[in-house]
């Protein structure tokens, strides 16, 4: 295994990419562009995290991420694919799944939570699907998230210790500990119907998140031709004379309780006067 990249070298080519990340979003916007990203990969591989880092800097008007729950009653009804349509980009947008319709081709087969006929109908119609998205004019990406099993062991136990993230530790996890083999065999089976040279599969390895991060957003980057978007150039007007506004009183308005003076009267800190800073908001 690779060594782990350190904290530094990460945390200062993130905030590049993040930087080229902008740039891309102005592009998909200006250019009417659609685009999409899958994320799909075992429990605990590092697919949340990742795609906050992707959008830490995005304007969620333009990126969107959806994580679907669990089918309802109604939708179980509807073809498959239904309720993932409604969810595509327009022009102009970037649409992030956080596990997206493979959930048919991995927990709902393992789990048994569909068919054997849907299962297969899944993967003859899936190639179809994600071939009509790219043929209109979609740019769909997909990637896979590879963590090891003792990579995924140790995660949930540090999820179980972590009052923090104790909620992102489910049943369905704990379960996937037991079917491993099973999802490693769906995984392989998934990818043989749907690595498709229209839409191909892309692995991350992921047991260094943060190895897997700059991967993922570097690849990403490197598969759109974006370019740069001369932006009009703004200036913030002066403020213009005051036209006799006299601010309500105070005591006229709930405001919040300043909880931020406890802890410095707490830690023994002294606020500052508070001159020179603007009086007149609201």
């Amino acid at each position: 295994m690779p060594e782990r990249l350190k904290k530094s070298l990460y945390e200062a080519e993130l905030y590049r990419l993040q930087a080229e990340l902008v740039k891309l979003q102005e592009w998909v916007r200006t250019e009417r562009a659609r685009l999409v990203v899958v994320f799909e990969g075992r429990d605990a591989a590092g697919k949340g995290s990742t795609i906050k880092r992707v959008t830490q800097y995005l304007n969620p008007r333009i990126a969107s991420i959806v994580a679907l729950p669990a089918p309802t009653e109604r939708e179980q009804t509807e073809w498959y694919f239904q309720r993932y349509i409604r969810y595509l980009p327009a022009g102009g947008h970037i649409v992030l799944f956080d596990r997206s319709w493979y959930n048919r081709a991995g927990v709902e087969h393992v789990m048994g939570y569909c068919t054997k006929e849907e299962y297969s109908r899944f993967m003859h119609q899936c190639p179809l699907f994600e071939r009509m998205l790219v043929e209109d004019g979609i740019m769909l990406r997909k990637y896979w998230f590879s963590v090891s099993d003792a990579e995924q062991q140790q995660r949930f136990k540090s999820r179980l210790d972590d009052p923090m993230r104790r909620w992102k530790l489910s049943t369905m996890d704990l379960e996937s500990i037991t079917r491993w083999e099973d999802y490693s065999r769906s995984k392989d089976a998934m990818f043989v119907h749907t690595d498709i040279p229209e839409a191909p599969w892309h692995v991350v390895e992921s047991d260094d998140k943060r190895r897997a991060r700059i991967n993922m957003i570097a690849h990403l980057l490197s598969t759109i031709p974006y370019q740069k978007v001369k932006r009009p150039k703004i200036e913030i007007p002066s403020r213009p004379a005051s036209q006799g506004y006299i601010r309500s009183p105070r005591e006229m308005q709930t405001y919040v309780p300043d909880h931020a003076a406890t802890l410095n009267r707490k830690h023994g800190h002294h606020g500052r006067s508070g001159k020179g800073h603007g009086s007149s908001g609201s």
